[in-house]
This record gives C-alpha cells, sequence and structure tokens, in this order.
C-alpha cells in the first residue's frame, strides 16, 4: 500500500471513531425532561439504563416504557478569512429505547433494554471547503442490555449485567483538496462496516436511608467496537501509479467508547416536589490514539488524545394532579476533543440542555411521556491539525468557526401492571 493510500484509509477509519464520541442523552423521556438525571430516581423501567440496582424497587410486577426521538440538528462553518461559509442537512435522528422488568420476588427483579446511545447523521454540501475531511458520516450503534437487580439490605440494593453494543457505520470525503480523475471529477474515498460487535457490563448500587432520600452510583465499562470486515472504496482516481488504483482495500480496527461513572441523588420535598442532581464522568482520555491493520500487512497509529470530560445535570419534578406530571431540567456537557483535534465530522463543543416534559396517566396502567431537549453549543473558532494533503511537505489546518444547536422532541409510552 503507497503512503497516500494508507493516508485516506486512516483518515477516514479516525472519523468513525470521533463520531462515536458525538453522544446526546436521548435514552428516556422522563429523565431526559429532568435534565436527563436519573441514577437516584426511580419511577419507571427507565432506570434499567441510569442505575440497574432500582430495578428491584419498582412496584409493578411488570413494567415496560418504550420511546422515541426526532433530532433536529444544525451546524453552520465559517471561515471569515477566506470567506468560506457551509451549514449541515443533515437527515432527521431518531434515536429509540425500549426497557421491560418484572419482579420475581420482593428482593430480586430481572429486566432488558435496548436503546441507541451512540449515533449521528451529519451531511454537508458536497465538495464545500472541508470534503477533504467529510462529506457526509452516518454511525449507528445498539446497545442491548440484560438486568438483574437484588435487595441486599433494607437500605442497599444492587444491580447489573452485560452489555451487547451492535454498530455500523457509512463514511464519505474526497480524497483531498484539489485531486481528480482525467475527466476532472474530484476524487472520493468511502468507508462502509455493519454488524461490529462489542461487550461491555454494567453496575449500580442505589442505598435509600429514607423514604425521601435516595443516592445512587452507575458504572458503566469500556467497551471496544472490533472492525474486522470493513471496506474502504477508493473511486475517481486518475490512472498514476503515485495514486491508489480505484476499488476496495479491507482493513481492521477497534474503536472504544469510553467507561463512564455517574453518582447522583434524589430528594423528596413533599408529596408533589422531587428534586434530582446527577454528576458524569467519561473517560475519554483512555482514547489516546486508533491502531489500524491493513490487509497486505501493514499498521498505522492516529493519535486522537482526548481528555476526560465531565456532565453535570439537575432535574425536577412536579406532580401536579393524580394524572399530570411535569418535569424540567439542565445539564452542562463538556467535549472531550482538545484544541487542535476539532474536525467537522461531528462538530461539537461544550454545550447546554435545557429540557421540559410531562407524563399524562392515561388509566391506572398506562402513561403517555413527552419531553424536548433544547440543545446548544459554545461558538468555537477552532482546527484541525493533523490533515496532510498527500504530496504536501507539512500539515495544512483546516480552521473556523462553528455554530451548532439541536433540538430534540420525544415521545414514549410507559405501562405497569
Amino acid at each position: 500500500m503507497n503512503k497516500l493510500k494508507l493516508f485516506l484509509v486512516l483518515g477516514l477509519v479516525s472519523a468513525m471513531a470521533y463520531a462515536g464520541g458525538y453522544r446526546v442523552s436521548t435514552q428516556s423521556n422522563k429523565q431526559l425532561a429532568m435534565g436527563h438525571t436519573g441514577v437516584a430516581v426511580v419511577n419507571s423501567a427507565d432506570i434499567l439504563f441510569f442505575n440497574p440496582a432500582g430495578l428491584v424497587h419498582l412496584e409493578s410486577k411488570l413494567s415496560v416504557s418504550a420511546g422515541g426521538f426526532g433530532v433536529f440538528s444544525d451546524v453552520a462553518y465559517q471561515n471569515a478569512e477566506f470567506g468560506t461559509f457551509a451549514d449541515t442537512d443533515s437527515p432527521t435522528g431518531t434515536p429509540i429505547y425500549l426497557y421491560a422488568t418484572y419482579k420475581v420476588t420482593d428482593k430480586f427483579s430481572a429486566g432488558i433494554g435496548v436503546y441507541t446511545p451512540y449515533g449521528s447523521n451529519v451531511t454537508w454540501p458536497t465538495d464545500w471547503s472541508g470534503s477533504h475531511l467529510v462529506n457526509e458520516i452516518e454511525l449507528q450503534a445498539i446497545f442491548i442490555q440484560p438486568t438483574l437487580s437484588y435487595q441486599l439490605f433494607d437500605s442497599v440494593s444492587i444491580g447489573g449485567g452485560p452489555i451487547l453494543a451492535i454498530g455500523g457505520v457509512e463514511f464519505n470525503r474526497n480524497a483531498s483538496r484539489s485531486l481528480v480523475d482525467e475527466e476532472g471529477t474530484r476524487s472520493n474515498v468511502s468507508i462502509e462496516d455493519s454488524g461490529v460487535t462489542g461487550w461491555g457490563w454494567t453496575a449500580g448500587l442505589l442505598f435509600t436511608p429514607t423514604d425521601n432520600f435516595s443516592l445512587g452510583f452507575n458504572y458503566r465499562s469500556l467497551i471496544n467496537i472490533e472492525s474486522t470486515e470493513g471496506t474502504a472504496t477508493f473511486s475517481n482516481f486518475p490512472n498514476s501509479t503515485l495514486v491508489p488504483s480505484n476499488g476496495t482495500q479491507g482493513f481492521t480496527a477497534t474503536l472504544p467508547l469510553p467507561a463512564e461513572a455517574t453518582v447522583g441523588l434524589s430528594y423528596k420535598l413533599n408529596d408533589k416536589w422531587l428534586f434530582a442532581f446527577d454528576y458524569n464522568r467519561a473517560f475519554w482520555s483512555e482514547y489516546e490514539n486508533l491502531d489500524i491493520e491493513f490487509a497486505d500487512g501493514s499498521s498505522s497509529i492516529n493519535p486522537r488524545n482526548y481528555k476526560d470530560s465531565s456532565t453535570y445535570r439537575l432535574g425536577a419534578q412536579y406532580t401536579a394532579t393524580d394524572k399530570f406530571v411535569v418535569r424540567a431540567g439542565w445539564y452542562y456537557d463538556e467535549s472531550p476533543v482538545q484544541s487542535g483535534y476539532f474536525a467537522p465530522e461531528t462538530p461539537r463543543n461544550d454545550s447546554q440542555g435545557y429540557t421540559f416534559g410531562f407524563t399524562y396517566q392515561v388509566s391506572s396502567k398506562f402513561a403517555i411521556d413527552a419531553s424536548l431537549l433544547y440543545l446548544r453549543f459554545k461558538e468555537i473558532n477552532e482546527s484541525y491539525d493533523f490533515y496532510s494533503d498527500p504530496g504536501a511537505p507539512v500539515n495544512a489546518p483546516f480552521a473556523g468557526t462553528y455554530k451548532s444547536q439541536a433540538i430534540i422532541p420525544g415521545i414514549g409510552i410507559t405501562y405497569n401492571m
């Protein structure tokens, strides 16, 4: 494999891993409405994701919760020095969740969850100024989590289980800023893989010293997504021995989804008011580089240099009537991307989320949950400093100002029997 081909595949696989770092918290309509707090809040089967130790505290024999969201996002890029501008025209993302729990005995419960904690759809205009980094990316990841929960003592419960992650990616970009074939068509590289799997685990602890106060802890392990059958497709390359031949090249790579720990508390002020706070730490610093093994036996290491990041979450719940519950919240989410590594595959920076929602109790067994998240990213002037145009002797940073925001409405149902 010549150096140009190595560089192209390396850049595209790196984008897969970068996209994995982009996460919007959409694992429950009830808890999203409360600022995505939940590690110490037990009110439905959604607790399976936030803290598996809480399953045993559900009063119903059978609890089911399901829902989905629409992610409407927009990213604008501008470089005032060169007078360039572009904004995304991305399709609507549709993350979903499904949780089901069963109370086996008073002290033992079991459940299973299916949810989508990672995913990204970003589409930039064709041949925009950053097309040598990305034109389009679609990343999908579905987690399946069987869970057990046990009441260890009167005020202490534990829970946990394995996690199976199933992912796939499609990615497209131009080969460089200027490379074209004999007919003047921009040279292009696409990467695709599906059915990629990885295993992890989660464990939780819930301490309930009184009926009004709870303290929870949840840990989710590192999950390595191993791509072993992916293909990179090269098209519209000129007929030259200095560039790759049009066609495909296989590769293998391991893409880490970071471990994270969450600690939180909830306090029931009275029969109507409930308050919650969560602190989450994502251990992105374990993602220092990306090792890639190519089909011809060559290999390369791509430095990423991510940092650990924190999220601070606040939420409140007000029971207005027997049938109507209102929720609101806020959270602050730090980006793991360090200066000089800011790329437009899934552009993100520190963000603030403002949330609202409600539950309407249709009957004693059935309820409708709704939520709305407005997510605003801090405007940032940053660059990606590790791109080198094929044949160029020095790095060619891609810099500009990014403005990003997202509106995420959600709807779901809760069933208890």
